[in-house]
């Protein structure tokens, strides 16, 4: 069964990892650089759901600072993807994966390839989706100046202190009955996991959580033309949070890499695991 664990990061913060327990699976093994936030339960295809299939390789994660578990650093500051970067080898060496397959999602994608950059002989490959290398992100209509979607990311993130806490609540009210062990009869599977990800998101502390997006906004691109490893970029058409241009633009940037264009929001992990899965499976026998 999958379990959690504790490791101390570079800079000495407790972090909470997830490991789905999969070890002995053919290599390579998969580490997910998440979404800022996000759980192990949006990850159902990699043994997220508890529930790790024959085929499931060996897959980490781990849950972002003061966030699921772990600790905040002692310097508030350092919450930069350099930061998270360290916490993803401390994981890493925890788990005894000297070299994965990484899928990046959201801010974890900008985490991913600064990994692949500063430590490319840990990264055997890259699967990124909903997010860009650094260099800040943007939101609302692709057709939007970017002066305006930028600062309409920005707004939102100090938002989240206040409009957070009530959509928590709400969200707390949820019964248990939608948990996927228990609607598995009654709703498709993309909406048993959405109710499970949105109960274990409502419980963050959302001035933190508004900080981690901030921080995460004001980072510099990362140079990506430099990546050596076969690298697939998933990108939703309907994504307002990295749009469908960005997406291109960054595969072009990478050398080789592959991009898959689907109807899909930001939520792609969600409304495409199948896809997903093929899409790692080929970048780990290539």
């Amino acid at each position: 069964m999958p379990r959690l664990d504790d490791v101390v990061s570079a800079d000495g913060t407790r972090i909470r990892w997830w490991d789905n327990d999969q070890v002995g699976r053919p290599a390579p093994d998969v580490v997910i650089s998440n979404g800022l936030g996000a759980s192990p339960a949006a990850w159902p295809w990699l043994g997220g759901d508890g529930r790790p299939s024959s085929s499931t390789p060996r897959a980490v994660t781990w849950h972002h600072r003061g966030l699921g578990g772990s600790d905040r650093p002692a310097d508030p500051e350092r919450i930069r993807i350099a930061d998270h970067v360290d916490d993803m080898f401390a994981v890493m060496d925890a788990a005894g994966i000297d070299s994965a397959a990484v899928v990046g999602w959201s801010v974890g994608v900008a985490v991913a390839f600064e990994a692949a950059r500063r430590a490319p002989e840990r990264v055997s490959s890259l699967l990124v989706l909903g997010g860009v290398a650094g260099g800040g992100f943007r939101a609302g209509p692709s057709w939007a100046p970017e002066f305006l979607s930028r600062g309409l990311s920005t707004a939102s993130a100090w938002s989240l202190r206040v409009v957070g806490p009530p959509v928590a609540g709400l969200i707390s009210l949820l019964p248990r009955s939608l948990d996927a062990s228990t609607m598995a009869a009654f709703a498709p599977p993309p909406l048993q996991t959405l109710a499970e990800v949105a109960r274990e998101f409502s419980h963050h502390d959302w001035t933190w959580f508004s900080q981690m997006v901030l921080a995460a906004g004001k980072e510099p691109p990362i140079p990506v033309d430099a990546v050596r490893v076969s690298t697939t970029v998933v990108a939703g058409e309907f994504d307002t949070m990295a749009p469908v241009e960005d997406m291109v633009a960054l595969a072009d940037a990478v050398p080789g890499a592959r991009l898959v264009r689907v109807p899909g929001t930001h939520f792609v992990p969600l409304q495409f695991p199948d896809l997903l899965a093929a899409e790692l499976d080929r970048l780990r026998s290539s």
